[in-house]
């Protein structure tokens, strides 16, 4: 995933966090649950992120392995 996608799950987690503290603090149990569902968005990008640049690790390994080259040469 790109620098702009991980820019956006982090400015999705920072306003549900921000959500949440304002729901918590006034009372409003919906914005604190819509608070608490964009975090969670955004912690399972950040893992659906993860696991693909996994993905791609584990696939230029075996690239390299089965070819017999290394792509950073």
């Amino acid at each position: 995933m790109g620098i702009d996608d991980k820019v956006k799950n982090a400015a999705e987690e920072a306003k549900g966090k921000a959500e949440e503290a304002w729901g918590k603090a006034t009372g409003n149990e919906a914005m604190e649950a819509r608070g608490r569902a964009d975090q969670l968005a955004a912690e399972a990008k950040k893992a659906t992120e993860k696991a693909a640049d996994k993905l791609k690790e584990g696939v230029g390994r075996l690239d390299e392995t089965l070819t017999g080259e290394d792509d950073d040469e």
